[in-house]
């Protein structure tokens, strides 16, 4: 045996840490004891309160759920998308000649009328040219009296020429007058008869030029009322980019624009898949189209009718274009403005719906549970329809009355027991009754 203290002291250790050990496991088997009883005691009582107590230790209980009855609704077959609203017509103003810009009748962003004056511009030039053109029409219009009047003179010279030539004519035959004589006269009223001739073919060349005259002045009343510039349709008025003293250019330069807004566009886009379907609706009757704005979804809708498909499909985007057309009395929609387009097809009669929540997805498709008359839920397959609102549509696999799990289903499985939490009613049937 060695001496070595620290030997010693080695040899020490692994035996109090034995005996640490043994206590430690010691005391856990005696907590463990004492649980036990507990436990047992425990168990007894539960025992005999009933089976209930038995089932919530073993599969959870009954699941606190709420649920809807699915009723029936005659529901609206509906295409919602983002559509843009586009003005009835646009006309951009422009100045037809060149002057000073003399006046401006209106504020920017008014509402004008067909017909109101807009702009002035200075009149004077083309104001002198038209008294310029009417003196000139005046002119020829004188120049025409005359030639008529130079034309009956002449007529009744020819006339009398004519018969004195044939009076000496006859004189002639009768010996009494020479032939010389007879043919001097008879050259005269010859000549008088072209005399008439060239009076009658002044009057048309006059004639002439007082259409032409007319033409002048006409095209010169035109240039002049090119100087008042008026608005050619109803609508509201845009950005003004020239203003009043400035001078502008013929055709050159946009002075602003005017756009109809009474009525108005909404231009939306389908699938073209909805183009069938649309064109089978649109052939019995004329299909409605509301609108109000994306940002505001508490706005009323504004309501019109579908006016316009295009004849193509957009092969980008497979999509159609569609246009919806509003009386827009209240103004309530702008140009270029982002709305939501509703286009209703038809009505749906007697169509089972249920709240959206109700319908599940699986791995082999959509599911509703259904809650039986023992309050167990049973998972039903279901073919779902169209979206109204807050409610879907089922197709296939449920009928009307039957109780759907519209909250808690992440806690059931089929089998389950469910008990309903009390809920407010509402849309598509929701119950808040016990069952």
């Amino acid at each position: 045996m060695s001496n070595n203290p620290d030997h010693r002291c080695e040899g020490a250790w692994p035996q109090k840490r034995l005996w640490i050990v043994a206590v430690i496991v010691a005391a856990l088997v005696s907590l463990a004891a004492c649980s036990g009883v507990g436990a047992s005691a425990s168990g007894g009582s539960g025992g005999s309160s009933g089976g209930k107590g038995g089932r919530r230790g073993a599969g959870g209980g009954d699941v606190p759920v709420l649920v809807a009855v699915a009723a029936v609704k005659n529901v609206p077959v509906e295409v919602q998308v983002i559509g843009n609203v586009e003005a009835y017509s646009t006309i951009s103003v422009k100045a037809q000649l060149n002057g000073e810009l003399t006046k401006v009748y209106f504020h920017e962003g008014d509402y004008v009328h067909k017909g109101d004056l807009l702009f002035t511009i200075d009149p004077r030039p083309l104001q002198a040219a038209l008294n310029q053109a009417e003196a000139n029409l005046a002119k020829d219009q004188a120049s025409l009296g005359q030639y008529q009047a130079n034309l009956a003179r002449d007529e009744a010279s020819a006339r009398y020429a004519a018969s004195q030539a044939d009076r000496y004519t006859e004189l002639f035959k009768g010996g009494i007058v020479s032939k010389d004589q007879a043919e001097q006269l008879r050259a005269g009223a010859d000549a008088a008869a072209q005399l008439v001739a060239a009076d009658k073919a002044a009057i048309e060349s006059a004639r002439a030029t007082i259409g032409a005259s007319q033409a002048t002045v006409e095209n010169a009343r035109v240039q002049l009322s090119f100087t008042s510039i008026r608005s050619p349709i109803d609508g509201r008025t845009g950005n003004l980019t020239v203003k009043q003293g400035n001078v502008v250019m013929a055709n050159s330069l946009e002075l602003m624009t005017i756009n109809e807004v009474e009525p108005i566009y909404v231009t939306f886009a389908v699938p073209e898949s909805q183009l069938p379907a649309i064109k089978n609706y649109m052939a019995g009757h004329t299909l409605q189209v509301r609108a109000r704005p994306q940002d505001d979804p508490s706005a009323q809708e504004e309501t019109g009718d579908l006016t316009f498909v295009d004849n193509a499909v957009d092969v980008t985007t497979g999509t159609i274009k569609l246009k919806g057309t509003f009386q827009n009395k209240d103004h309530k929609l702008w140009p270029g403005q982002y709305v939501r387009v509703t286009l209703r097809l038809t009505m749906q009669q007697n169509a089972i719906v249920v709240p959206n929540q109700a319908v599940q997805t699986g791995q082999n498709g959509s599911f509703v549970y259904v809650v039986k008359t023992d309050r167990s839920v049973e998972s039903r397959p279901v073919v779902t329809g169209i979206r109204v609102e807050q409610d879907l549509v089922v197709d296939k696999g449920l009928e009307v009355g039957e109780t759907v799990v519209t909250e808690g289903q992440l806690r059931l499985a089929p089998g389950s027991k469910v008990v309903v939490r009390d809920a407010r009613g509402g849309p598509g049937g929701r119950s808040g009754k016990k069952i």
